[in-house]
């Protein structure tokens, strides 16, 4: 994966000007759109299109330089008028293109990306692979924001509105893995960007032949093969290191990639307080 990733920067390096296809870049690659945003965000610590935009812009500052026209340097880089492009380049160096032609400064350079796998060994990962049936995600659903680190206060707030007595009916209703209450992500941005919307349920897993309540919201998986990490300690913290190890770590040393579906935190046991718990880490894959 750290290969594609580097193709994949160059390949983007040499398209700067151009409508760049991302599903093509990642079929001739040998991979999936899908797995290759999710990758190159979460090594990266931006999104793919922030990365081209971010690129593109560094670029286009030299252009501004020169004794060019503003219009035909926005048209070259993609941009219809010199508004669009003036506002993201101020976003990108927090000055318009005036600016840069009156006083050459200041830039804020994006350089080109390297991967580089670091071997580190420091987190044994305790993983399976688990194929499974066609399965359905029963519970209480909301929309809401993406947080990579510590607590998200919004999947909180929706948890809190489940009354304690729902908690226990859900338990009963659940008949197949992942066993137990469940956190489900679905719905996310490929690009895994902080603070899009995400949809979150809370709930189990039933079988496809299991009656629905109709209070219920309910997400229909299909039947294919997840990767199950089982992580102990601080809570949420130890599972979101292993949430980041199996980008940096696991993904690139083996054979498998991400498919589009749900993530899934299954919590098997955890303290009174909930400070420490053990999960399981349910990520849908396929083989690369």
């Amino acid at each position: 994966m750290i290969a594609e990733l580097n193709r994949l920067v160059e390949l983007v390096e040499e398209r700067l000007t151009d409508d760049i296809d991302v599903t093509r870049l990642a079929s001739g690659l040998g991979t999936t759109e899908y797995h290759l945003r999710r990758m190159f965000s979460s090594l990266a610590g931006m999104p793919l299109s922030e990365y081209i935009r971010r690129r593109r812009m560094s670029v286009a500052a030299g252009d501004l330089l020169g004794d060019e026209e503003l219009l035909d340097v926005a048209v070259r880089y993609g941009y219809g008028s010199t508004e669009a492009f003036g506002r993201a380049f101020r976003s990108v160096h927090g000055v318009g293109p005036g600016d840069i032609r009156r006083n050459g400064g200041p830039l804020r350079t994006q350089p080109q990306l390297r991967f580089r796998l670091t071997i580190e060994g420091n987190m044994t990962m305790n993983t399976r692979i688990a194929d499974r049936p066609a399965f359905r995600l029963i519970g209480h659903a909301a929309r809401v924001p993406l947080i990579h680190k510590g607590v998200n206060p919004h999947i909180q707030q929706h948890i809190a509105s489940v009354p304690v007595t729902e908690h226990s009916r859900l338990k009963e209703l659940n008949d197949t893995e992942p066993a137990g209450l469940l956190q489900v992500s679905d719905d996310v941005d490929p690009d895994y960007e902080e603070g899009s919307e995400l949809t979150y349920l809370h709930g189990v897993a039933v079988t496809r032949t299991t009656p629905v309540p109709e209070d219920l919201d309910a997400i229909d998986v299909p039947a294919g093969t997840w990767a199950v990490f089982r992580t102990e300690g601080e809570y949420p913290g130890a599972l979101q290191s292993a949430w980041a190890a199996t980008a940096t770590d696991w993904f690139p040393s083996n054979p498998w990639r991400l498919r589009p579906g749900p993530s899934i935190v299954a919590i098997l046991d955890r303290a009174d307080d909930f400070r420490t718990a053990t999960c399981e880490l349910w990520l849908p894959v396929e083989r690369d």
